[in-house]
């Protein structure tokens, strides 16, 4: 458990996802290029970008997707967040996020990168970096009830025919 470990599992993901479009087969070289100049890069110390670890949390029957309505966004959003020293993949750390920010136990994640993002943000380092998001789809058992977190001004099941117009979550 340390920076090399999730390095290295940041590492390992991208270079084996396979993406559908260009556009993410670019972003997935340039976030190669990334981690191959910064050793740290997955940790928020690293502070003109680094690797986040994201959650698309879909309900049990794959109807409907839980966002967040994060405070400092401003939009609906994906769980997820930055990984710490104690994770030891990125996997694992978005797997934790999901659990803090939902409350749910019992999720299930695949542990393939389900999809990339990046985006431009000042977080919790109080000074505009970028995170370099990477995404995992996790499904919640039935009957799973969520529990907002003080991180989120809002969270709730959203059906994927329906996503609210500020909506920034990638589904495929």
């Amino acid at each position: 458990m340390s920076a090399g470990s999730l390095h290295a599992s940041a590492t390992a993901l991208l270079e084996s996802w396979r993406p559908a479009t260009d556009t993410d087969a670019s972003l997935r070289e340039a976030m190669l290029a990334f981690l191959g100049s910064a050793p740290r890069g997955c940790l928020r110390e690293h502070a003109p970008g680094h690797i986040t670890a994201s959650a698309v949390v879909f309900s049990h029957d794959g109807r409907e997707v839980l966002l967040t309505l994060h405070p400092r966004v401003g939009r609906w959003i994906q769980l997820g967040g930055h990984c710490e020293e104690g994770d030891e993949t990125v996997a694992a750390a978005a797997l934790r996020e999901a659990t803090e920010e939902s409350g749910m136990t019992g999720l299930c994640m695949d542990p393939e990168l389900y999809g990339a993002q990046a985006h431009p943000i000042t977080c919790s380092l109080g000074r505009p970096t970028r995170h370099l998001d990477l995404l995992f789809r996790v499904v919640a058992p039935a009957g799973a009830v969520p529990i907002r977190s003080h991180e989120s001004t809002d969270l709730r099941w959203w059906p994927l025919h329906a996503l609210p117009d500020n909506a920034d979550v990638l589904l495929r």
